[in-house]
């Protein structure tokens, strides 16, 4: 690993007569944690392009070619890395492969299960999503536990800048836990409150916050034409009338439970850049619409 390192730290160097050096991120949040802790002395490439989903994200060949001048690559354990990160890995054997989700505790993706509404039907099945739920960077904590590690990473990468960057990364702490405190605020007489969503990407920030989280979606697929039944019920049971969705998916089902309950779709992003206000835009929405 010291001699992995070394050759990355070496490679850096490198870089930095001809520009700021070049490190990847997954995601374009992540792209905001290393902006505010390395400002302009660093360059960051996002493999997974606005609008698109790191679900099901294929990179393009001219990405690919960037990662020849990468100093680090910062995954967070989204997807599409399953079927890339070892292609990506190997485009420049000294670029170090940083996983900023790990020593995270992740949950199960999104789950929820129907009761009886005393309509004499079962509606006792649990419905979920396989696998654990990649979307860590809903919620400040686990953020801070990311920040901590790309700040780690990059004062090893370019040990002249670690006053920077310690500075830099206090700072964004700070800001984080600023947010928090006026999310916890703000959401705090709609603990055990429900929403409902198209897919499951806010279940991290429902945890924080005493809030619980709805999906449409059944295993990353459209729910089939009973699930919607059982869901516009649950809406009626519920009073929801706002279904969340995401720009990158379809709103088609979210449009279809929204007609069948008087309701709308509202669209709300987990992936936008600049995290910090998006939190505090999300916890508004929420805030406005989740009632009693």
């Amino acid at each position: 690993m010291a001699v992995f390192f070394l050759a990355a730290v070496l490679a850096a160097g490198n870089a930095l007569a001809a520009g700021p050096p070049k490190v990847f991120v997954s995601i374009l949040p992540q792209k905001y944690f290393v902006e505010q802790i390395a400002g302009e002395k660093v360059s960051v490439e996002v493999m997974v392009q606005p609008g698109a989903s790191p679900a099901t994200y294929e990179p393009k060949p001219s990405q690919m070619r960037k990662l020849a001048g990468a100093a680090a690559y910062f995954s967070i354990g989204v997807p599409f890395e399953n079927a890339w990160l070892e292609r990506i890995t190997r485009m420049n054997p000294d670029m170090i492969l940083v996983r900023t989700d790990e020593g995270i505790e992740k949950m199960a993706m999104g789950t929820h299960r129907c009761h009886g509404h005393n309509d004499g039907h079962d509606h006792g099945r649990a419905h979920g999503h396989k696998g654990l739920d990649p979307h860590i960077w809903l919620a400040a904590e686990l953020v801070k536990a990311q920040v901590g590690t790309i700040r780690k990473t990059l004062i090893r990468l370019f040990p002249a800048h670690q006053a920077a960057f310690q500075a830099n990364g206090d700072a964004f702490m700070g800001k984080i836990d600023q947010v928090d405190a006026a999310i916890k605020d703000l959401l705090r007489d709609r603990a055990g409150m429900k929403f409902m969503v198209f897919h499951p990407s806010w279940g991290y920030f429902a945890r924080a916050y005493g809030l619980e989280q709805l999906p449409i979606e059944v295993e990353g697929k459209d729910p089939k034409p009973a699930r919607l039944k059982e869901l516009i019920r649950l809406a009626r049971s519920e009073k929801i009338r706002i279904i969340f969705a995401q720009p990158q998916f379809s709103t088609k089902s979210a449009e279809l439970l929204a007609q069948a309950i008087d309701g709308k779709v509202l669209l709300i992003d987990p992936l936008a850049e600049d995290w910090l206000s998006n939190m505090r835009d999300a916890a508004r929405k929420f805030q406005e619409i989740i009632h009693r």
